[in-house]
């Protein structure tokens, strides 16, 4: 009987030290045991008599035997389980396949998506695919919308070339205009020429003679952007009219219509003109031209996965930077640097 009742007292005393862990575990808003607590309360609940339940155990009979109904009822409760029975899920990576072509071709249907994707070895039923892009909320085939703005300028940027003007200003404090051309598709840069006075025949005369320069060859564009500057006469049009490129200008005093010139123009601000004393104008134009050969051969683009306007492809394998040594390249003194393996 004795060590019977010094039984009851150290379950007590664990009940109360239990609790008390409960509790600074849990110092504001409501206590909330854990499926370790219940077990632990529920296997001393038999050690204290039921006429000190009241002032030792935080929970009271009701509470213990509704954990022990939830705990029968989880164990019997089968729609939780991983091994349902019937059709395994379509995997992740298989929903990004189906994704992804009806997103970048929104002509296509589930039966055309079917069949794209049974060419690499996914045998995949059009209903799955239906399904799959029903839970996307992407629509049949000839209800969805048109092409994004993204996808639609992506398409035509090749038939595209704008041109601006950028003024820099020399260290007399005097200002001259550089006429620069931009292929959309390529991003290659062009510049024209460079004067302290700008005109209408100049723009012209300008334009003409980078067409038939040496070593420059313009993608054949079919839309030349430009704004409404009066530098760009009817005869600056015609120049354009005259290879069948349609002249389309720019809203008044809305730059973003024109968005790319004017980004490669601060371009040419933040990596070189802002970094450099300009005498005269040869001094500007051979900056400028420098410039150029970087931005064309060696500058990376992200909207052409960091290729330059004038590099197809990256070079097959990365060379061994313990082996071979990196080799730097002065462009205007410093100014720009570009780095290459030595040969």
């Amino acid at each position: 009987m004795r060590l019977r009742r010094r039984a009851a007292k150290d379950a007590e005393l664990l009940v109360l030290q239990h609790e008390n862990a409960v509790l600074r575990r849990q110092l504001s808003g409501t206590v909330r045991y854990e499926p370790a607590d219940r077990l632990w309360f529920a296997a001393l609940s038999s050690l204290i008599p039921r006429r000190r339940w009241a002032r030792v155990f935080p929970v009271t009979p009701a509470t213990l035997l509704a954990w022990h109904r939830r705990l029968i009822a989880r164990t019997w409760d089968s729609s939780k389980r991983r091994s349902r029975p019937g059709r395994p899920p379509t995997a992740g990576a298989v929903k990004a396949l189906v994704l992804r072509p009806a997103e970048e071709n929104p002509r296509r249907g589930c039966r055309r998506i079917q069949g794209e994707l049974v060419r690499p070895g996914h045998s995949i039923g059009a209903t799955t695919v239906w399904e799959i892009l029903t839970a996307a909320g992407i629509e049949p085939a000839p209800r969805r919308g048109g092409p994004t703005w993204r996808g639609f300028l992506t398409a035509q940027a090749k038939g595209v070339i704008a041109c601006d003007f950028v003024h820099i200003d020399l260290v007399d404090l005097r200002r001259v205009y550089a006429l620069v051309f931009l292929e959309h598709g390529t991003r290659r840069l062009h510049v024209a020429a460079v004067t302290a006075h700008p005109t209408g025949a100049w723009t012209v005369q300008e334009t003409r003679n980078l067409a038939v320069e040496p070593g420059v060859r313009v993608n054949s564009p079919r839309f030349l952007l430009r704004d409404w500057d009066a530098k760009n006469t009817e005869p600056f049009d015609t120049v354009f009219a005259a290879d069948g490129i349609e002249v389309v200008r720019t809203a008044p005093r809305a730059p973003r219509m024109n968005a790319h010139c004017e980004r490669v123009i601060g371009t040419l601000r933040r990596e070189v003109l802002d970094h450099l004393l300009i005498r005269n104008e040869t001094h500007a134009r051979q900056v400028l031209d420098a410039d150029a050969r970087h931005y064309n051969r060696h500058r990376p683009h992200q909207a052409r996965g960091q290729l330059p306007p004038l590099v197809q492809e990256h070079p097959g394998s990365a060379s061994d930077p313990t082996v071979h040594r990196v080799r730097r390249t002065r462009v205007l003194s410093g100014v720009i640097n570009e780095y290459r393996y030595a040969s």
